[in-house]
């Protein structure tokens, strides 16, 4: 084996992460330009433009998905809105809340802006009204009602002294309402589909409207008639008015005249001039393959634009695609300056390259490569292929790789050395089906092997000169052609020395060829052992060693003199996909279905260490080639980078684990000493929930638990209260956990006076969520109480069999409930056995359920799926835009819990004790109201 005096590498952290950031829906560029605000699911994340980064993101704490979100003019405030019909008001910057509020919407809200001032608010709902609210007096100002159907379109006239606010919904008019009489004064007709977007001359007196009918209309807001209708032929989903001070010749301004820009379904900037109605620029994508008849009328293509906005400080344009990419423009040219991917959706292979690996290429479920640069974020995307990228390899020096896809062809790309720009140079297709895996020669870039579900592999010899003028590329004739296995070849790799071929197949072989002879590919011996399919193979970069990996959960490593098997590595719970050789050849590290990296010392044959790396199959594994860093991409959608850590890095995160670990000891102890004061604080300096609930709940369990917790809870420091009153809003959204959340929230009412309360820290933001929830458990106990006033007077009625009849007349009926005003909790059939019944939650740090996201998938037969089906058809894209509920169920999820709870409890009648919270003297829902008003 190889020289084993080398320092053995022991740990990997993460150093940095790509992870989706936006899934469709709204977009918004703040005043100042440098931030991209952004939905994805149930967050607004905030994209630093200058780094690329997500630096904030803001949650509401049900977890509801939100439907909507406008930043104010002055960058201050973001109001979000949710599926719950809550309102929340954030300062962004730290990402808290600093107010919420009940949408007073039926439905949830599909639309929101911010007037000019920054002071009024308008949202517009499924249920077709549209509200104004004064954000600085907290009050809704305007209930305007007349819209048919979803108002997904409100704006403000820039003009605010007008007191105008322009709207559209499903019947494609453009309503005019007059803010002074709260009344609908016109109704601008002219399109015959969905209204996308307004936009306003500086003047205010014109407007441009687009639409899904590839009708662009420029108005008249004086005389409110339309002056010209200009036909766009594709469906327009933003308009951007140019500005008029400005030399914009270069894309075709050549007058004074109105000009707009239109970005829609062909993916390519129009300008157009609104006096002639006539196309005077269009955006060339010459990195485009499809030819224009390829791409005309496609509306469904995912290269098409769903969003227009204009950065005016800094002269840009910004568009959005539906495949989720954020694009920067910058005017006049139209050049492209910045690009960010929102979803990569399933990554299929992952590579390092450029100068010092400064970027990474990744083949995500889709026909484009992207290239990340890794300091910004900032990225290419490569068109070239018309089918699913599968593969990537890259040549010795970091400026060349190749690809091969579904398409049935191979490309060459080639980065610029200075600018980073990476463009096709070569491509290869005879292949009679899809190509699943690639490998490049390793001493210089004299060629490249393909490995097909055709089963056979090529040998491909590239030109001397790769440089190409203009739009040339150069086609690849294969060298050699070999039948080399009975079912599809999912991996191939070229020696060290350039003169040996590893192959492997879904035959359960891999196979060793001979690439010395001119024009042939010779077979020289077989490697047989694997009990299912061979996923990846990879030679030793120092010994005549090669390590395989197979859906059967093993990895091999096998001499090249005489075939046979030297170690069996054997760890993964599930096919292993990747494997590659470290610290000269003295390790490896393998990737697995299981979503785990292992790292192994070959001579101890022995697992050094587990990286919980994704949530998902780990199909790309890359390390660089200084040997100290490594990258994964996964089906999760998330490509991570990883640092080799030294030993003392080591131990200082060895020592923060066992000071966890010695602080739970501790914690325990105190708790076994009934030491709660000492158990609360140490707790709550962890600052996790869940262990502060575990304390609560011991204390709660002995005798007078109630002047004991009172005792304990008022002895804690005023940051401690702070934090545990933060913590009982969590505990109150879970039936399970909102007893001990009361009985605390009950102390803290109780006994401190409303002015200190609403000096701790989001205090009113805090009580403010506590209501609801609070209500909606009132109201379940209120049931129960009245479920256990039947089941008594069934009891005092019910006459036992056989029993004498001398009793005249029916005895007086006790109507005293079962429950007791004051009363203890029942532990084993309170509301606890309900929730556990009817899907009440576990005892998680949020309290909440499931995460419905993760579902239970039972994996096939990985002996029927090949490297070339490892990506869906679909790619399970995420559609663009939101999710709007027209049905008006806007119930969330803890509504359907708790009714789902009334329901278990009304049918178990023949409980004998029933669990509600104690009574005080002010309710906490009317002291919460009270204190938030």
């Amino acid at each position: 084996m190889a020289n084993t005096n080398l320092q053995f590498k022991t740990n990997y952290v993460v150093s940095s992460k790509i992870e989706p950031f936006y899934k469709g829906g709204k977009v918004q560029i703040s005043k100042d330009e440098k931030f991209i605000f952004c939905t994805c699911g149930s967050r607004v994340n905030v994209l630093e433009i200058s780094t690329g980064k997500i630096i904030h993101s803001v949650e509401h704490d049900d977890q509801e998905d939100i439907t909507s979100f406008a930043l104010s003019d002055d960058d201050e405030m973001l109001v979000t809105a949710s599926r719950a019909l809550l309102l929340k008001q954030w300062d962004w910057r730290q990402a808290q809340c600093t107010r919420s509020w009940r949408a007073i919407h039926t439905v949830p809200v599909a639309s929101m802006v911010f007037d000019s001032t920054s002071t009024l608010l308008a949202t517009g709902g499924c249920d077709g009204t549209i509200k104004i609210w004064d954000v600085v007096k907290q009050y809704c100002t305007h209930n305007l009602k007349g819209s048919s159907g979803v108002v997904h379109l409100v704006q403000f006239h820039p003009d605010i002294g007008r007191l105008q606010l322009f709207s559209s919904s499903l019947d494609c008019g453009i309503r005019l309402w007059d803010l002074s009489s709260s009344q609908c004064v016109f109704v601008l007709q002219s399109h015959y589909s969905a209204v996308t977007s307004l936009a306003f001359s500086p003047d205010g007196d014109t407007m441009v409207s687009s639409g899904r009918d590839k009708i662009c209309t420029v108005w008249d807001l004086k005389s409110r008639k339309a002056k010209r209708t200009v036909p766009v032929y594709e469906t327009v989903e933003g308009v951007v008015l140019l500005p008029e001070n400005e030399d914009l010749s270069e894309i075709g301004v050549k007058s004074k005249e109105l000009h707009f820009v239109t970005a829609g379904s062909k993916g390519v900037l129009r300008v157009w001039e609104a006096s002639t109605a006539r196309c005077v620029y269009t955006q060339s994508l010459s990195s485009v393959s499809l030819t224009e008849e390829d791409g005309e009328g496609r509306d469904d293509d995912p290269r098409s634009l769903t969003f227009l906005l204009h950065l005016p400080l800094s002269s840009r344009l910004a568009t959005v695609t539906a495949e989720h990419n954020i694009v920067l423009y910058q005017l006049p040219a139209l050049s492209t300056q910045q690009q960010f991917v929102g979803y990569s959706d399933e990554v299929l292979d992952v590579k390092f390259v450029g100068k010092c690996d400064s970027h990474i290429v990744v083949a995500t479920n889709s026909c484009q490569l992207k290239v990340f640069e890794l300091l910004t974020n900032s990225c290419q995307i490569l068109y070239g292929h018309t089918d699913t990228v599968l593969s990537l390899d890259v040549f010795k020096k970091g400026f060349l790789f190749a690809s091969c896809a579904k398409d049935r062809s191979v490309r060459v790309w080639q980065m610029d050395d200075d600018s980073g720009l990476v463009h096709c140079v070569a491509q290869g297709s005879s292949h009679t089906n899809a190509v699943g895996s690639i490998t490049c020669s390793r001493i210089k870039a004299s060629f490249i092997v393909s490995g097909s579900q055709d089963c056979t592999v090529k040998v491909w010899d590239l030109p001397a000169d790769l440089s190409t003028t203009g739009a040339d590329v150069h086609q690849l004739t294969a060298r050699a052609t070999e039948k080399a296995h009975d079912k599809d070849v999912n991996s191939v790799a070229v020696s060290p020395n350039d003169k040996l071929l590893a192959s492997g197949s879904q035959d359960r072989t891999a196979k060793l060829w001979s690439l010395a002879g001119e024009g042939e590919v010779g077979l020289l011996g077989v490697f047989r052992g694997h009990r299912r399919g061979v996923w990846a193979v990879c030679f030793s970069p120092v010994d005549q060693v090669l390590a395989t990996t197979s859906a059967d959960g093993t990895t091999k490593l096998w001499s090249l003199q005489d075939f046979s098997c030297l170690k069996t590595f054997e760890g993964h719970d599930a096919s292993v996909l990747k494997v590659i050789f470290v610290s000269r050849g003295t390790q490896l590290l393998t990737s697995g279905s299981d979503g785990l990296v292992k790292l192994w010392t070959i001579k101890t044959n022995e697992c050094v260490k587990t990286l919980d790396a994704h949530q998902d199959k780990v199909w790309g594994l890359h390390g660089n080639r200084k040997d100290d860093k490594m990258v994964t991409a996964s089906a999760d959608s998330n490509i991570t980078l990883w640092m080799d850590v030294t030993e003392v890095e080591l131990a200082e995160e060895q020592a923060k684990q066992e000071d966890q670990i010695l602080k739970q000891q501790e914690l325990s102890n105190l708790l076994h000493e009934k030491k709660y004061l000492k158990a609360l604080g140490l707790a709550i300096s962890l600052d996790h929930p869940h262990t502060v609930l575990t304390v609560i709940k011991a204390i709660r369990q002995g005798e007078d638990s109630r002047e004991l917790l009172e005792k304990t809870v008022l002895k804690l420091r005023v940051d401690q209260k702070e934090s545990i009153l933060r913590y009982c809003v969590v505990w109150n959204t879970n039936a399970r956990n909102c007893q001990d959340a009361q009985a605390v929230l009950q102390v803290l009412l109780t006994h401190l006076p409303p002015e200190e309360l609403l000096q701790y820290q989001g205090a009113r933001t805090h009580l403010e969520g506590l209501i609801p929830y609070t209500e909606r458990h009132m109201l379940r106990i209120g049931n129960l109480l009245q479920a256990s006033m039947f089941l008594n007077y069934m009891w005092q009625k019910m006459r036992v069999a056989g029993a004498p009849s001398s009793t005249e007349q029916d005895e007086e009926m006790d109507t005293t409930p079962l429950a007791r005003p004051f009363f203890t909790i029942d532990k084993e059939k309170g509301m606890d056995g309900g929730d556990e019944e009817n899907g009440g939650g576990d005892d998680s740090d949020g309290g909440q359920d499931d995460d419905p996201k993760c579902p239970i998938v039972e994996e096939g037969d990985d002996e029927e799926v090949s490297v070339t089906r490892k990506a869906s058809s679909n790619g399970g894209r995420v559609e663009n835009g939101e999710r709007s509920n027209t049905n008006g169920d806007h119930r969330s999820d803890s509504e359907e819990s708790s009714e789902e709870e009334e329901e278990g409890g009304e049918e178990e009648k023949d409980q004998t004790a029933v669990s509600v919270m104690k009574c005080v003297p002010l309710s906490s829902t009317a002291q919460c109201q009270t204190l938030t008003s």
